[in-house]
This record gives C-alpha cells, structure tokens and sequence, in this order.
C-alpha cells in the first residue's frame, strides 16, 4: 500500500504540476481551456468554473490533463444524432445535450442534420422527429456542451482556439508544462537543502560532525576542528581532504589540525569502505554546513543544475549508444517509488524531484506529439511566417504520437521482464 501511494503521489503530482504551467498561460493567452482533469478514465466528479473551464477528478489516479480548444476535433456529432437544446428567453442556444445520462427540463429534442460550432455558431436539424423542416438555431457564444459521459465544457469558437493566439503566447503556452516541472524540481530540491540544515561548504576543512566510534573519534578529533594538513600535504578544501583520506583505506595518517586556534597533531587509522569493487579510505567526519537562507536557495540551484546535467549527459549516451535498457517507463518509476517508500520521505522527495526534471527535459525533446515537437513548429511558423495547415499538423502530431507509444509499449514489455522475471 505504501509502494501504490508513493508511486500515485510521484506522479500525479509531477504531471499535474507540469498540466498547471500550460493551464495558466492558455488562460493569459485568451485560450479556452475546456477541461481540467486530474485523474484519467470515467468521470467521478466534475465542477463547471465560472471561467468556463471544465474541473474534473476522474477514475484513474495516475497523472491529468488539460483540453483547450482548437487542440483536437472538439465536438463529432453525427448526422442523425440525437440531441436535446436549451434555449435562452431570445431563441439562443445555451446548452447542447449529447448525453443519454443527463436529462435537461424544458428541452428540445432535435436530429442533427448540420451544426456549425466554430465560426457561424448554428445548429440545424428536425425538432421532435418532424422531417419535413429542418429548423435552424444560433448558438451563443459561451454556449456549453454536455458530452456522452456526462461532462459538461464549452464549445470552442475560433476566436478562443489555440490557434487563434498570437505566436509567442502559443510557444509560451506549450513550453510552460517542462517550465514548471524544472520548477517543481528546484522547489523539492529547496525542500531537501532547508531539510538538511543548510549546504556542504566545500571551501572549508572545519569538521562539522565526528561519528560515535568512528576512526576520527577514537583519535580525539572533535567538531569544530579544522585540518589543515595530511601526512604534510596542505589541504584548502573538502574536496582535497576527502582525496587523501580516500586514497589510504585501512592506513595511518598524520592530522594536523586547528582547535580553538592551537595547533595540534594526531595519528588515526583509517577504516576501510567497499564501493564498486573499490576499496577507499574513511574517518567518520562530517562536512561543515552553510546554513544561511540565500546559501540554501544557491544549494537548491546548484542541485537542480547538476541533477539537469546529469540527465543531459545520460541524453547524450542514449542517443549516441542506444540501449532500451537504459530507459525506464511506468514500471521503472513503479520499482524507484517502492525502493523510496522504504527509505522515507527524503528519498521520495528526492524521487520526485528527479522525475520531475527527467519530464520536462524529455518534453522539450523535438519529437512530435512532445511539447518540444510543439515549439519545433512554432519556430517553424516564425521562419515560414505562416502555420502548417492543421491537417499537416495533426497527421504529424499523429505519427509521432504513435511513434511514442511504440517506444512507451517496448520500454514498459522491457521493464516488466527486467524487474520481474
């Protein structure tokens, strides 16, 4: 139960995270965001905004989505199809019902003959089964469509489509989901650093810490001391005294250390740790920390700046030397919540941090269906000076999408064999 919770908090919370960046820039764009969904599958509960969103939680609770308008074809109503309208005191149209979950009072019944919702806002067709006359209505503007399942969202006229907005606020829009995932990792690297009590200070040589039982408190070292040279090799910095130190496992070494400004000498041994086949050298002391405010907010970047390079650098490996192994899909993300759940809430944090930075990086991926594929035509269109139809751009938005869930169906098969047989 612990491993379901982690896994469904990780990564629910990075998505919608990442769904939050372009929610809010499609509503300062003019765009209209149809649904916000959290949760994927049938609709357990939704709530009609008064900024004509659609704010949903749906069956599955693994990740969420946004609609806006003008993304995909908004509304297929057959010829033919049944359908019940609401109308205002001027004849108006303010809701069509497409669902036979949801009963409207005072509603007209009507066959859809022809409908028009993007740019003339008409709907015609035969009222109560009577085909000699087809009626026409205008539709408002803000007019709402109750769908199959029971949601309720806007119709999406073509002044409040994705495509309607002016370029940079669509580039904007579609870079805002990677956005706020690098900004989620900083805030949860934040977290981890304030956690912690401040930042290793590198720069200093001053023992913060000394372990029960340890090499260097069976010497007499104690916290606050500050090393100044092993066996006669000055040191700086942390780095170089962990250098040393790590050279020698299992060996004498000559401190020479400040205590409260007097110099001072000792001999400690050394224990000896195993990494990776390696053997290397330790005393049991603990780095000095910064703990000022601005420090942790630095210690916060530094992280999320190695954490991005990291996954550039494993980018870069993928590309060049592709290897399905070194790819991780749900399964994968389902084994690291299980390790985290058992290591506590740091570890978790950690992991979400992480996932969070992994996501947005490979959204900016160029790959079509990505929002980096997104961008791509974008840029495209700033060059070109005009867009690809959206026929063109659905039919490579489909392509790269079904690219996609190939790549996903083969790393998730590979995972499965990987952790579980």
């Amino acid at each position: 139960m612990k491993t379901i919770l982690t896994f469904l908090i990780v990564f629910s919370v990075v998505v919608v995270v990442h769904e939050l960046g372009h929610f809010y820039f499609a509503k300062r764009a003019g765009i209209l965001v149809r649904e916000f969904a959290i949760g994927m599958g049938p609709k357990l509960f939704s709530h009609q905004g008064k900024d004509g969103t659609a704010y949903t939680i749906r069956m599955l609770p693994m990740g969420g989505y946004v609609r806006m308008a003008g993304y995909e074809d908004d509304e297929e109503m057959k010829p033919g199809t049944p359908i019940s309208l609401l109308l205002n005191e001027q004849g108006v149209v303010t809701k069509i019902n497409t669902s036979k979950k949801v009963q409207l009072v005072n509603a007209i019944p009507m066959e859809i003959v022809r409908y028009d919702l993007v740019d003339a806002l008409t709907i015609s067709g035969f009222i109560n089964g009577d085909e000699s006359q087809t009626i026409t209505y205008a539709v408002d503007h803000d007019a709402f469509i109750i769908e199959e399942d029971g949601t309720e969202v806007r119709i999406a006229p073509r002044d409040v489509q994705f495509q309607s907005a002016k370029l940079w606020q669509r580039a904007l829009t579609n870079f805002a989901g990677p956005l706020n995932n690098f900004i989620l990792a900083f805030v949860l690297f934040g977290v981890l650093v304030f956690a912690r009590g401040g930042v290793v200070d590198l720069n200093s040589t001053v023992i913060s810490g000394v372990a029960p039982d340890g090499p260097a408190a069976v010497a007499g070292l104690k916290a606050g001391d500050q090393i100044t040279a092993i066996d006669g090799i000055t040191v700086n910095n942390w780095p170089e005294m962990q250098k040393l130190i790590q050279e020698k496992p299992d060996q004498e070494l000559t401190l020479d250390f400040l205590r409260e400004k007097d110099k001072q000498s000792l001999v400690v041994k050394t224990d000896a740790v195993e990494s990776q086949g390696e053997k290397f050298g330790q005393l049991g002391v603990q780095a000095p920390m910064k703990t000022g405010f601005f420090d942790k907010l630095k210690g916060a970047f530094i992280e999320s700046i190695a954490s991005f390079t990291q996954i550039i650098d494993a980018l870069r490996g993928i590309v060049f030397n592709f290897d399905v192994d070194q790819l991780g899909g749900p399964v994968a993300i389902w084994q690291m919540s299980s390790q985290a759940a058992s290591q506590g809430v740091t570890t978790v944090i950690y992991l979400m941090a992480m996932i969070s930075m992994n996501l947005g990086i490979f959204n900016l991926l160029p790959i079509p269906g990505l929002d980096g594929g997104k961008l791509l035509l974008n840029a495209f269109e700033g060059v070109r000076g005009k867009p690809l139809s959206q026929e063109k751009e659905g039919l490579i938005t489909i392509v790269g999408f079904g690219l996609l869930m190939l790549l996903m169906i083969i790393v998730t098969w590979n995972d499965i064999q990987r952790f579980f047989f």
